[in-house]
């Protein structure tokens, strides 16, 4: 079973969720957005804090994560 992208992001430290959202915690979040938490995960060595591939096709095909902003 798959987690959705809200219980996810619940699991990331939010010093690391405010960086990655910077001021844009109002609209959906964005690929871009998500990228770079992953990249400080994986950086940091919390290799287990990062969702898998069927996670992250699942987020996007399902309209959870946004590719771009639309206005």
């Amino acid at each position: 079973m798959t987690r959705s992208f809200k219980d996810w992001w619940n699991t990331i430290p939010s010093d690391l969720k405010e960086k990655a959202l910077n001021g844009d915690e109002a609209n959906k979040p964005l690929l871009n957005q998500v990228n770079f938490a992953l990249l400080h995960l994986e950086l940091e060595g919390k290799h287990e804090a990062k969702p898998s591939h069927g996670e992250l096709r699942t987020w996007l095909h399902s309209g959870q994560v946004g590719v771009v902003r639309v206005k």
